[in-house]
């Protein structure tokens, strides 16, 4: 309950108001059947107008405010169960902000977002009904047991008897339904996922013509989901007829007693129609609570994956070691003997004890085959990942010393994944400073070779960008990605392939505008083609995990195999074009 208090202590007059005015509304359920058979066996059977008259304006009266009592009570359930929910909802988000890239593989993308939306909808269903029957419920089912044995105490027991069947029929349905909503929901994961891997990629989908296979594969997941669904929800239906059966069973033996009692004088009709409303109260009532407890089943499948979530310790957080607030200052970097798994235990290592010293100021280049670890290496800088041994150190710093938000305020990262979101293109570029001016924007998209283009849209930096930057060509989305970062003003700036879409022209022009505009920011760029690195003060080459060779392009070229290899067959390629 920790992650709902304090929700429910803020919106606490709606938890309070919503199960009162409930609970006012039921008291008039059990006072109507009570008055009314007093209009049948007192008023009707002795044509006393008056007292019928009489007591139909109580009836009135009653109703009304149950009318009243009832929507208020159903306005405050609502708001409260509402609050709390996107209360819980902004908490696991905000949680979620914190994650590393570990802690979201682990858990999923497609799960992440079931928990956030579907599990916590579960949630606020059931508190809602929770509001409006937990404690409606109990006062109907009390109130109509006592009213019931003060028309007749004999026939009362007869409701007392079926109680215990009606419970243990309900314990046994709740008992099997939750597994099977953990189950459900689960598959719901599953199907957040696929449905969001084949709309992110509907491009790649539609170029190798396999609509055909995803629509399979959809079917397959979608039908997995179905049975599921159906196995958990079959339970709550079984639930209404067991239901029925009892007050159906319940109805005929009553009827049956008090039959005997009226045709010797024992009982009165309007007793006895009171005596049947009041047993439909007492069965409705249980079986309005044995689907709370239903509901309460997937609910309580819900929380346990919330409380997975939020009791999840990020692998990345600012802990006992971080110290001084302050950011970057000069920009220098050290690995130092730095070894890394993503499958923690098993497998070859990623990067296998690596040691480099990079300068303040420094042009970086860093090349290697496919998963040699160069987009690992740099990830280690921000900590989007932590090192498994040895350190990573900014300004002679231990990363772990500099609180997250300082680190990466002062290092701006163009993944290799180039990411634009929904709005204009200077909305895009305000990611890297809110705060920024048109001219530094400008300055910023200049560096970076994408003033030109962005000034040929009609709208200039006011251009809808279309979701991921769906309208735009991918050496378009690269450089607005490297401007976006350039606004952070970072000390460290890190480019991972980040510009293999343009042409050779362009990424010249970029390099040409580091050197003269960027001077003094440390500059790492992950690179396949060797021309955008050749002036780097030093190039690291990577192969397997490791460093095996450093230094100039002409230092290179004379002394490393693996350099030379690449060199070689990237100019033996430009020849043949």
């Amino acid at each position: 309950m920790g992650k709902y208090r304090a929700h429910i202590k803020k919106n606490w007059y709606c938890f309070l108001l919503g199960p009162v005015f409930m609970t006012l509304e039921a008291s008039g359920e059990f006072i109507l059947p009570f008055i009314n058979a007093n209009i049948i066996d007192r008023g009707a059977a002795n044509g006393d107008i008056s007292y019928i008259l009489q007591n139909g304006f109580y009836m009135l009266l009653i109703a009304a405010a149950m009318l009243v009592f009832g929507v208020l009570g159903a306005f405050f359930a609502v708001r409260g169960a509402a609050r709390m929910a996107a209360g819980v909802r902004m908490d696991t988000f905000s949680h979620i902000q914190t994650f590393s890239f570990s802690d979201i593989d682990r858990f999923s993308t497609g799960s992440l977002i079931t928990r956030v939306t579907n599990d916590i909808t579960q949630i606020q269903t059931f508190t809602q009904t929770l509001l409006r029957g937990f404690f409606r419920s109990p006062v109907m089912l009390i109130g109509a047991l006592i009213m019931s044995f003060r028309l007749d105490s004999g026939i009362g027991m007869v409701i007392l008897i079926i109680l215990p069947f009606l419970a243990l029929a309900t314990f046994l349905i709740i008992k099997t339904a939750s597994p099977r909503y953990t189950a459900m929901q689960e598959q719901i994961d599953t199907l957040n996922t696929g449905i969001g891997e084949t709309i992110t990629n509907e491009k790649v989908i539609k170029s190798f013509v396999r609509e055909e296979y995803e629509k399979k594969k959809f079917r397959g997941v979608n039908d997995a989901l179905r049975r599921k669904t159906v196995a958990a929800l079959k339970m709550m239906i079984l639930m209404q007829p067991v239901s029925a059966l009892a007050i159906n069973l319940t109805t005929l033996l009553v009827v049956w007693i008090a039959g005997r009692q009226i045709m010797v004088g024992g009982m009165e009709i309007g007793s006895l129609t009171a005596f049947i409303t009041y047993l439909s109260q007492v069965l409705t009532a249980l079986n309005f609570l044995a689907n709370i407890f239903l509901q309460g089943t997937r609910a309580a499948a819900s929380d346990r994956r919330i409380s997975q979530v939020l009791e999840t310790r990020p692998d990345i957080r600012d802990g006992e070691e971080s110290g001084e607030k302050g950011k970057v200052e000069s920009g220098s970097i050290e690995f130092q003997n730095v070894s890394f798994r993503y499958f923690k235990g098993t497998g070859a290592p990623v990067l296998d004890h690596v040691s480099v010293k990079i300068r303040a100021g420094e042009f970086v280049g860093i090349i290697g085959s496919t998963g040699s670890g160069k987009s690992t290496l740099i990830s280690l800088i921000p900590r989007l990942y932590d090192p498994d041994e040895g350190a990573v150190f900014v300004d002679g710093r231990n990363v772990k010393e500099f609180p997250l938000r300082e680190l990466r305020e002062s290092i701006a990262v163009v993944l290799q994944k180039n990411t634009l979101f929904s709005g204009t293109i200077e909305e895009n570029l305000r990611w890297g400073n809110e705060n920024a001016t048109e001219e530094e924007m400008t300055r910023a998209c200049r560096i970076a070779q994408a003033d030109g283009f962005i000034r040929s849209f009609p709208e200039g930096y006011q251009t809808e960008i279309g979701q991921g930057g769906g309208n735009l060509s991918g050496g378009q989305r690269q450089r607005l990605c490297i401007a976006r970062a350039l606004l952070k003003k970072p000390k460290i700036l890190i480019l991972d392939d980040s510009t293999s879409a343009v042409d050779t022209a362009t990424d010249a022009a970029i390099r040409r505008a580091f050197r003269t505009e960027l001077a003094g920011l440390t500059k790492l760029i992950i690179a396949q083609r060797i021309s955008s690195v050749m002036d780097a003060d030093k190039i690291l080459v990577l192969d397997q995990g490791a460093v095996c060779a450093c230094g100039t392009h002409e230092e290179l070229i004379r002394s490393c195999r693996a350099y030379q290899e690449i060199y070689y067959s990237q100019k033996e390629g430009d020849a043949h074009e």
